[in-house]
């Protein structure tokens, strides 16, 4: 193994701006708002603020699963936060998710509104208010509560870590790939053995376990994420990629998405979503550029 460039960490950690590699625009040491900027709001129950990042996609997988399962209070306005130019930090946004992270939901369905961040919390949420993607048996619901805060917990190793090395850090450094590598060929290997036995995470029911899990390690699988599909050898997780492919072929899915995507081909990409015929219009606009 190549020795990397020796490192002696000072007593005292500073700031050096320039040194995030392709995020170095928006990361920064301290919380807060860095602008005042008031978010806006539809006229739907829900507010969607958000990104098709991973977990932007989550969010808006459910939202679309809830609403083709017949729950219309779950209508809702999704808006673009576009974190590569800062949104994320505008006082509105922070009013939202003090933690300046997409996605953030408010509820204004009750009498006071109710804000809701972290996208698992968000997807706990919304399976609790509508009774739905959530086993009611004690066994299976356990199950699916186990696989998303599983997901909460190691999808930092494939983004953060695996990702950002491999992908986006300035520099390549052969110990972070490999460490991270060897760590989530390990998770895929959790997920393929888990679904040798059962057809979805948390058993027989599709449940917000798959929709946490899906945009993460799919997009990895289908080669949508890092370019790193043949470093990792994703085609030997054979039941990975048949659960991939399963969720992906679902029409809720494939609408959820697209929702607040601005990367991509632009036929996939949907900026806002306000109105289920949002994503018609989009499809019209598919089929007038092949014409």
């Amino acid at each position: 193994m190549s020795e990397a460039p020796a490192y002696t960490p000072p007593k005292v950690w500073t700031w050096d701006k320039g040194n995030g590699g392709a995020f170095a625009n928006i990361n920064r040491p301290v919380a807060g708002p860095t602008h005042e900027k008031e978010l806006p709001v539809g006229r739907h129950p829900l507010q969607l603020y958000s990104l098709a990042t991973p977990n932007g996609v989550k969010v808006g997988v459910m939202l679309e699963e809830l609403l083709a399962a017949g729950h219309k209070g779950a209508e809702y306005d999704a808006w673009l936060i576009r974190i590569n130019e800062g949104d994320q930090f505008g006082s509105g946004f922070v009013g939202v998710n003090p933690n300046s992270k997409i996605p953030a939901l408010m509820d204004r369905s009750g009498k006071e509104p109710v804000r809701v961040f972290e996208s698992g919390a968000i997807l706990l949420y919304l399976a609790e208010k509508f009774g739905a993607f959530l086993p009611k048996d004690h066994v299976a619901r356990t199950e699916a509560l186990s696989w998303l805060f599983w997901q909460m917990g190691s999808a930092p190793f494939l983004g953060g870590g695996f990702g950002h090395f491999f992908a986006y850090a300035p520099i390549k450094i052969e110990y972070a790939i490999n460490r991270y590598a060897m760590e989530v060929k390990r998770q895929f290997d959790v997920l393929d053995r888990r679904l040798g036995e059962v057809e979805y995470l948390a058993g027989k029911e599709y449940s917000i376990a798959d929709m946490a899990v899906w945009p993460w390690y799919g997009a990895v699988i289908k080669g949508e994420a890092y370019g790193a599909a043949e470093f990792l050898q994703v085609s030997e997780y054979k039941n990975l990629v048949r659960w991939t492919d399963q969720i992906g072929a679902r029409p809720a899915v494939k609408r959820g998405r697209m929702v607040n995507r601005a990367m991509g081909p632009l036929e996939e990409q949907l900026h806002e979503r306000h109105d289920a015929s949002d994503f018609e219009t989009k499809t019209q606009d598919k089929l007038q550029k092949k014409e």
